[in-house]
């Protein structure tokens, strides 16, 4: 079992800046890709940002050159830069992790962009 936790979201207005982080535990030894996904109120949820262990990372459109993603693989840990916040990129975020074909979430962090 991986258990994820995130932290660092909250209110922020349009063009602001958050930055959400995601602490791995459990059996971390064998998570390969780590990510974040989002879900609007009345959306389904989707794909934001996914970085392998190594490899390639992927970005949605909607987030490309506003979103950075990293991860720390020592630590366990990844995190998701958001810049240039829009009042779209309102929902709730969730931290993934991937471990020998299994999918574990995080509960979920709100950010909501709004003046």
């Amino acid at each position: 079992q991986v258990q994820l936790v995130e932290s660092g979201g909250g209110l922020v207005q349009p063009g602001g800046s958050l930055r959400l982080s995601c602490a791995a535990s459990g059996s971390t030894f064998s998570v390969d890709t780590m990510g974040w996904y989002r879900q609007a109120p009345g959306k389904q949820r989707e794909m934001v940002a996914t970085i392998p262990r190594a490899g390639l990372i992927i970005y949605a459109d909607s987030v490309k050159g506003r979103f950075t993603i990293s991860r720390d693989n020592a630590k366990s840990t990844v995190a998701l830069q958001m810049n240039n916040l829009k009042p779209e990129d309102t929902a709730v975020y969730f931290c993934n992790a991937k471990r020998l074909g299994v999918a574990f979430w995080g509960q979920g962090i709100q950010v909501t962009v709004s003046s």
